[in-house]
């Protein structure tokens, strides 16, 4: 709190502007002020922070290294100022606004159809950006304030990430029906011998199955690892596979006839899926709207086709 008193606010503002455009007229064209004014904050932010910020390379400005590793703070910190004082009167019909998010093939089928239907009603001009990437990239890319939002499950989530639980879900077996017992399920060792889908962003990830079976000693033979949850299932028709995943993932069964679904014999626990954010994040009022909307057209029991209001 010290260091806020050192510095006066309005120079966080033309110190954004600044590294946005690298250049000192353009700055003050966009803020609106004069170009000595501008100039002469300028100098005090460089005493500020003991830097340059702006030097001039090959007839034009460039950002130091210190400047740069600047913005992104920067950007964030206004951001949230920006929340805190519009949070009172937030509309989301009138917020124009850019979400990334981070939702693998499986929340895109679930969850990201009514939430489209329910942006486009309620918040028109708020526009979602879609990417995919294996877990351990999600906690990065939101750290770095590469993503906004990310939903998937986040069991060992750093400090600086909030995280919140969407619903519960549970393991589900499946495979061709001409290669399971007459009667019954597979039995463990059965279980075991099969060839298994596993569905992961890289080949040698470690998922909740992998770690339950790494706990008692056991291992799978694993023939086919892709990370498209929704053609998982058509590869099982006519092979010896089968594929363990989320039950809500596998959806009804009448696509399927030639398939059965089973309780996996191995005791997997059940889990969060989640949505995750950086703390940065949380008082933005927009932010807070999309993640309430998240959770909405997450709960159990909303079809894709189902109508979404707000509550």
């Amino acid at each position: 709190m010290d260091e806020l008193h050192r510095i006066d606010l309005n120079l966080l503002l033309t110190l954004h502007a600044l590294l946005a455009e690298k250049h000192v007229t353009r700055a003050a064209l966009r803020l609106n002020k004069s170009q000595p004014a501008v100039s002469h904050a300028l100098a005090q932010l460089r005493t500020q922070f003991d830097d340059p910020l702006l030097v001039r390379q090959g007839g034009r400005m460039v950002l130091t290294a210190r400047a740069q590793g600047l913005e992104r703070p920067l950007e964030d910190a206004l951001a949230s100022l920006n929340g805190l004082l519009s949070a009172s009167d937030f509309d989301p019909s009138l917020t124009h606004r850019r979400f990334r998010l981070s939702l693998s093939d499986y929340a895109s089928r679930l969850v990201l159809p009514p939430l489209v239907r329910h942006v486009r009603g309620e918040a028109p001009g708020l526009d979602l950006a879609i990417s995919q990437a294996s877990r351990e990239a999600i906690l990065a890319q939101l750290s770095d304030g590469e993503l906004d939002l990310a939903l998937g499950v986040f069991p060992h989530a750093p400090e600086d990430l909030e995280v919140q639980d969407l619903f519960e879900e549970g393991f589900v077996s499946l495979a061709d029906k001409a290669v399971l017992p007459a009667k019954g399920d597979l039995l463990l060792e059965d279980w075991l011998q099969r060839p298994h889908i596993t569905l992961a962003m890289r080949p040698d990830a470690n998922d909740e199955i992998e770690t339950a079976l790494a706990a008692r000693g056991l291992r799978r033979r694993l023939a086919v690892t892709l990370p498209h949850w929704s053609a998982a299932v058509d590869l099982l028709e006519g092979t010896d596979l089968v594929l363990t995943v989320a039950g809500r993932a596998v959806g009804p069964m009448r696509r399927h006839r030639t398939l059965r679904k089973f309780t996996p014999p191995l005791d997997l626990p059940r889990f969060a899926y989640q949505q995750a954010w950086h703390v940065r994040r949380a008082n933005d009022p927009a932010h807070r709207w999309l993640r309430e909307a998240v959770l909405m057209c997450s709960q159990p029991g909303r079809s894709q086709n189902s109508p979404v209001r707000a509550t």
